[in-house]
């Protein structure tokens, strides 16, 4: 007997919360310049400098009202948006890491249980929470905390597992806030469009509409075995979600490497530029795993070019890695081995990898 076989189970005992930042790039951009906010505003390098290059991180929703979306060629928003109305804003990870961070740490300030899954976005299991009457007033508080931190909205979607929670989160936006309770599972997705089901992309959607499915409700008339003969594994799970099933648990994740990167708006040409760049980096890397009381062995320098060719070579360290005397040594070393003959340079980027808790120190053995 395969898995396939057993008799299905839904767990619908558990408390949690999808939360998703509102078109998080563009809104702070808006929040930092709300000029930004009657125009059409377009996350992405301008393709009238990169050679028609580049694709769309976000967009805000005046842009959206235009059919512009995130992964879409930049190129596109050209064609799609009166030029009066267009924007293009040069990326700023640097600045959205940081907002970021400020929204996940009040997440870990109602569960443990956190699983990011971008930037903008994670999952919060609050089932053992104690501390709020109900999961409602919890999420309530959470979307005030993170605008009075950021002055940015989110939306989030509450209901007993991840996938009804995502889709929950989506439904309502921006600022939403979408409650599914378990006898309501299959009203709310039945309706739902077959496009909008979590795990229906490009190349599963025409199958099902030739198949006549337009909605959740149509998904949920067929069976097992022919969605596993369509779509295999991905079959067994579809048929799972449209009866509202959904037991994977929210997995906490530990930080895997710790890295700061910037993106210049105007190239870096001199010698001299890198170098001051790769020490402010360097510091800024050190803060971090100081921050997180994280040190590792492994140093990884990313570069970037005018053109968009991206190189990354690292280092790996007999000890740990943790100041920024070190994590700048480190990166020096490693420029030398991909310094391009022209100096062209529009992104660079630390990290540190082979990451453990600081408690794990060096040892020295004298042999």
């Amino acid at each position: 007997m395969s898995l396939f076989d057993l008799p299905l189970q839904n767990n619908t005992s558990r408390k949690i919360i999808h939360v998703d930042m509102d078109a998080f790039y563009a809104s702070i951009e808006e929040r930092d310049n709300p000029a930004y906010k009657t125009k059409a505003l377009v996350i992405a390098h301008d393709p009238r400098q990169t050679g028609g290059k580049g694709v769309i991180t976000t967009a805000n929703y005046v842009a959206r009202q235009y059919g512009v979306h995130s992964a879409m060629p930049s190129r596109e928003a050209i064609r799609l948006i009166p030029k009066r109305q267009l924007v293009f804003k040069t990326p700023d990870f640097t600045k959205y890491r940081a907002v970021s961070s400020q929204i996940h740490e009040l997440f870990h300030q109602v569960t443990d249980l956190v699983e990011p899954v971008a930037f903008d976005e994670a999952y919060l299991d609050v089932t053992a929470n104690p501390d709020f009457k109900n999961t409602i007033s919890l999420a309530l508080w959470l979307q005030q905390q993170i605008y009075a931190a950021t002055q940015l909205t989110s939306s989030v979607g509450i209901s007993y597992n991840k996938f009804i929670a995502k889709q929950a989160s989506d439904y309502n936006k921006p600022a939403g806030r979408t409650v599914v309770m378990p006898e309501q599972a299959l009203a709310f997705l039945d309706r739902l469009p077959i496009g909008q089901f979590r795990g229906v992309g490009k190349k599963t959607l025409p199958k099902l509409t030739d198949l006549g499915v337009t909605d959740g409700a149509g998904l949920r008339q067929l069976s097992q075995d022919q969605l596993m003969q369509l779509f295999g594994k991905m079959g067994f799970v579809l048929y799972q979600h449209a009866r509202g099933i959904d037991n994977r648990p929210v997995q906490v994740r530990t930080a895997k490497s710790i890295g700061k990167e910037r993106t210049y708006g105007a190239v870096l040409t001199t010698e001299a530029q890198v170098q001051d760049q790769l020490e402010y980096l360097a510091g800024l890397v050190a803060q971090a795993l100081q921050k997180q009381q994280k040190h590792g062995k492994t140093v990884v320098l990313k570069v970037r070019d005018r053109d968009f060719n991206t190189l990354t070579k690292r280092l790996t360290e007999d000890i740990y890695v943790r100041d920024q005397r070190a994590i700048l040594a480190a990166a020096r070393s490693l420029w030398t081995q991909v310094k391009p003959d022209e100096l062209a340079i529009r992104l660079l980027g630390i990290t540190i990898t082979n990451l453990d808790p600081m408690a794990f120190e060096n040892l020295d053995l004298d042999l």
